[in-house]
């Protein structure tokens, strides 16, 4: 019976007419059970069946492969399926003895169960743990079946992915952020806990969720039993930088690329290929080929773009059946797919992983809350990831009022399509709103004045002392409105096409310019609409320009996102050579969308207060909500600009990492964290809850004042004022001047008494008076006097004492580190005269060989070398240590086992003595 004909049928005798046709459509042979023919397909199903006694009849019996493996319980449409579910689990164990005999079990009962209403199928697979029904699209292909059938021989104790991820290895995090950890081990439990079928990651843009998916994908490929993975993307041009991120990641296993063990494709014009393992699409391109259409090779903006008026529909295609994919990783889960694009993914029987640094309600809707990790974007300035951002607002008439031209006017008109130009005269006034601004009006002189004022601002107000534009990416309302402003940037700033570039899709190779505006220095500014809106990186870009209201939160955080990502300083310097460190970039707002309610203010709130400030009112547990943001982004950009050492520096000093405070500062003024806060403290205050929070979190800083010292010091190191005023000369000559040499000895001096208790050297040199002082803590004390206010080096320090104490200093050509022992002790009174130190290691090193010579003790030529050597170490290093055996310049003679086999027995004992002796 056809198709056509079942809407008028009775209600079960349609559901077996559509049940038959998608079992049809599916690669399924049907018989009557009078004509069973088991040779004619590898999936055959057999109506009406009789089973054991006591068990009826069941509607559909499954073969494979000529074994009995399943049955299918048909009923009426609107039939509510999980009633029935009892009934299908009697007949899966209810086979006749004949049947038996060819067939497939588990635990005594046929695997693959199925109900079926014709417009509703449930599947029950009892090689899964605890095997439970879910709503598939349509009936697996008997190939799919055999696959898990194989899946048992290979693996019996768990032939499913669903088994399979409840013993997966422990993960490597080496090459992974915290946050990264977070997201790929909640995404894990959740598929063990097979609670959900859909999971939600957070994570802030430029926190790393491709490789967090590629990760995961690679894990449950390799470990979980996945067979195959769709990776969606938001824009069809982010698909190759997918493709690549794939092709980049290294396995932790052997260290292969991940292209090199699994096929990573592009859902392209051939279909999904059969050995594909990654496919990588947009959903639209998806929609496309289940439709029967082709994906096309290229780019195609209007195919990718396309967002339907209604919900869209999907209809089963044997090409891509719904088992094609065991996951759904979708990319940037913020747009319309879980509305109008719902019924594609729904489509997959896949377990659907979102991704996303901005989930709206319908997002956290569709992933039925299950939210399996949560980055914010505060966070990640925290860890170094991100960077904070100000706010530059450019107010105009037209822009917020409107404008009229008056009857009479001649005006230029220029068609959409062909972008001919043609003039009138209006017959009439023309007004226009702020709305029609750019789209059925162009402005030309509002555009100009916004631009002119970004360019008369830019190096006195918004990036002050700079002199080369920053990398800004101008959004736009659309191309005709992109081409206006570029042509217009490069005559306000007087420059040529090399400085701004129209990168949208229908510009002439916008991946080219993409690629230049990454890495050229001379093209400064690029204009856009949308393509470089989500998951494109421009690390170096530190201006986000609006020139376009979004009135989508999600869409606005994604564009604000291209400017958020931190940037090595030799990589930024490369492009911006004006520029040591990005440490924040600055949205310059011209249409007011950062005044809208959805948009979060930065950290930094509070401009007019000083670093200093800040950390005099937390040591006063006087710091407000509003100045623990901002503290939060002084420090954190200052963070960014520390060296590896003065960050260990300052880790030390605060007994945690420093990110560690940052974190629990903005820890504290998180609006969700507070609920959370306020919920556990049910009648308190509210300004009483966010206090404690408050004084919980600046706490590490308010009962540390070295810490709070140490970061004032650094910051006047990283960050100084520049004046641009004229000076006057007062005098000019060659001669050292005496009272400048005595005031840094006084001042060195001081120095030392204030700073005994905190110094490591000073310590050693003044408590120990005997004990080598440790290379690490000279290189700590010789960073700290180098800092403002001092600005001293060894060189000025021992000059100064030259000057002062003429007779009880040796000239010193070029004092080198080491030399602040000799200070340290000369100053501290333990040497009654400044000898440089090296000097004064040679000196006791003839001096000891004089002893041992004096003692009968002959060292050969060989032994001579090791101690010459040892000697000079120790000149240069104060000290040496048995690992430094193992470099040069000891490598030569083979290092510590070279060192045993020339010295002998007393080799350990000579290394002590020469330590002792020299250093003493």
């Amino acid at each position: 019976m056809l198709v056509e004909d079942a809407p008028r049928l009775p209600a079960e005798q349609r559901a077996r007419v559509l049940i038959d046709a998608q079992l049809v459509a599916a690669s399924w042979v049907v018989q009557d059970k009078g004509q069973v023919n088991l040779f004619a397909g590898p999936g055959v199903a057999v109506r009406e069946v009789v089973m054991a006694p006591g068990h009826g009849r069941i509607d559909y019996l499954l073969y494979i492969d000529k074994q009995v493996v399943g049955v299918i319980e048909a009923k009426p449409e609107g039939t509510t399926l999980s009633g029935v579910e009892w009934q299908s689990a009697m007949y899966a164990t209810g086979l006749p003895e004949a049947h038996a005999k060819r067939a497939v079990t588990v635990g005594g009962r046929l695997p693959f169960v199925f109900e079926a209403s014709g417009t509703e199928t449930h599947f029950t697979n009892g090689y899964d743990p605890d095997p439970r029904a879910r709503q598939i699209f349509a009936f697996p292909q008997p190939a799919s079946l055999a696959r898990v059938l194989r899946g048992v021989d290979d693996a019996p104790d768990a032939p499913t992915w669903r088994g399979k991820v409840k013993d997966l290895p422990s993960l490597d995090t080496d090459p992974l952020r915290p946050a990264q950890i977070d997201a790929i081990q909640g995404l894990e439990s959740c598929l063990a806990e097979q609670r959900f079928a859909r999971s939600l990651i957070q994570m802030a843009t430029g926190a790393g969720k491709t490789y967090t998916a590629v990760t995961a994908a690679y894990r449950l490929l390799k470990h979980g039993g996945f067979g195959r993975v769709l990776f969606l993307v938001d824009r069809n041009n982010l698909a190759d930088q997918t493709l690549a991120e794939f092709g980049n990641y290294r396995t932790p296993d052997d260290g292969r690329r991940f292209t090199e063990i699994y096929t990573v494709d592009k859902l392209s014009s051939a279909g999904m290929l059969a050995s594909s393992n990654v496919v990588i699409s947009t959903i639209q391109r998806v929609h496309r080929v289940l439709s029967g259409a082709e994906a096309p090779d290229y780019d195609d903006p209007a195919l990718d773009g396309w967002i339907p008026g209604t919900p869209v529909t999907v209809n089963y295609n044997p090409a891509m059946p719904p088992e094609t994919f065991d996951l759904v990783i979708v990319d940037e889960a913020h747009r319309s797919i879980y509305g109008v694009w719902r019924s594609v993914l729904e489509y997959f029987d896949a377990h659907i992983v979102g991704l996303t640094a901005t989930p709206g309600r319908q997002t956290f809707a569709f992933f039925q809350q299950n939210l399996v990790s949560e980055y914010t974007y505060p966070q990640s300035v925290a860890d170094r990831v991100n960077v904070d951002f100000d706010i530059y607002r450019i107010r105009t008439e037209k822009t917020e009022q409107g404008g009229t031209i008056e009857a009479g006017t001649v005006v230029p008109k220029v068609d959409r399509r062909t972008r001919a130009k043609r003039y009138e005269t209006l017959d009439e006034d023309l007004d226009y709103t702020p709305s029609q601004l750019d789209r059925a009006v162009t402005a030309q002189g509002q555009i100009r004045l916004v631009l002119e004022t970004f360019r008369d601002r830019l190096f006195t107000e918004i990036f002050p002392g700079r002199f080369s534009v920053p990398k800004t990416l101008i959004f736009c309302k659309d191309d005709a409105h992109a081409e206006e402003v570029v042509t217009q940037i490069r005559e306000v700033f007087g420059k040529g096409n090399d400085f701004a570039a129209k990168i949208t899709y229908a510009a002439k190779d916008p991946k080219g310019q993409l690629q230049a505006f990454r890495t050229s220095a001379s093209l400064r500014v690029a204009v856009t609409v949308d393509m470089i809106a989500t998951g494109t990186d421009v690390k170096p870009l530190e201006c986000v320009f609006f020139l376009r209201d979004v009135r989508s939160a999600q869409y606005f955080e994604q564009m604000k996102g291209r400017g958020a990502r931190t940037i090595t300083p030799a990589d930024f310097q490369a492009v911006t050579p004006d520029a040591e460190v990005k440490t924040r970039f600055v949205i310059v707002d011209a249409v007011g969308v950062t005044e809208r309610d959805f948009v979060e203010p930065p950290l930094n709130r509070e401009k007019g207060v000083s670093l200093k400030q800040l950390l005099d009112r937390a040591g006063q547990l006087v710091l407000t909500e509003a100045e623990t943001a901002t503290l939060a982004s002084r420090l954190a950009a200052l963070e960014l600009q520390l060296t590896p050492d003065e960050r260990t520096e300052l880790d030390t000093v605060a007994g945690v990492p420093l990110r560690t405070v940052i974190r629990g500062l903005i820890d504290a003024v998180d609006p969700d964290l507070q609920a959370r806060a306020l919920a556990a403290a049910p009648g308190q205050d509210r300004d009483d809850v966010i206090a404690g929070l408050v004084e919980t979190a600046i706490e590490p800083l308010a009962a540390n004042p070295e810490l709070r010292a140490r970061i004032l010091e650094l910051r006047q190191t990283h960050e100084r004022v520049v004046d641009e005023g004229a000076d006057a000369l007062i005098d000019a000559y060659g001669v050292v001047d005496p009272d400048r040499a005595r005031g840094i000895v006084e001042s060195w001096r001081a120095y030392l008494d204030d700073h005994r208790a905190e110094i490591t050297a000073i310590q050693v040199i003044g408590e120990a008076r005997t004990r080598a002082v440790p290379f690490a803590s000279l290189k700590e004390l010789a960073d700290r006097i180098a800092r403002p206010p001092h600005n001293w080096t060894v060189d000025m320090v021992w000059a100064a004492h030259e000057a002062v104490d003429v007779g009880r200093v040796r000239h010193n050509d070029h004092a080198r580190l080491t030399d602040l022992v000799s200070l340290l002790r000369y100053s501290l009174g333990v040497d009654g005269e400044l000898v440089p130190y090296a000097v004064r290691v040679r000196e006791r090193y003839a001096g000891w060989l004089l002893q041992q010579e004096q003692a009968g003790v002959t060292y050969t030529e060989a032994e001579r070398w090791w101690l010459d050597r040892i000697a000079d170490v120790i000149a240069s290093s104060a000290g040496i240590t048995d690992d430094d055996l193992d470099t040069a310049p000891f490598t030569e003679r083979g290092g510590i086992d070279g060192a045993i086999r020339d010295l002998g027995e007393q080799a350990a004992t000579l290394l002590h003595d020469l330590n002792e002796e020299l250093t003493a």
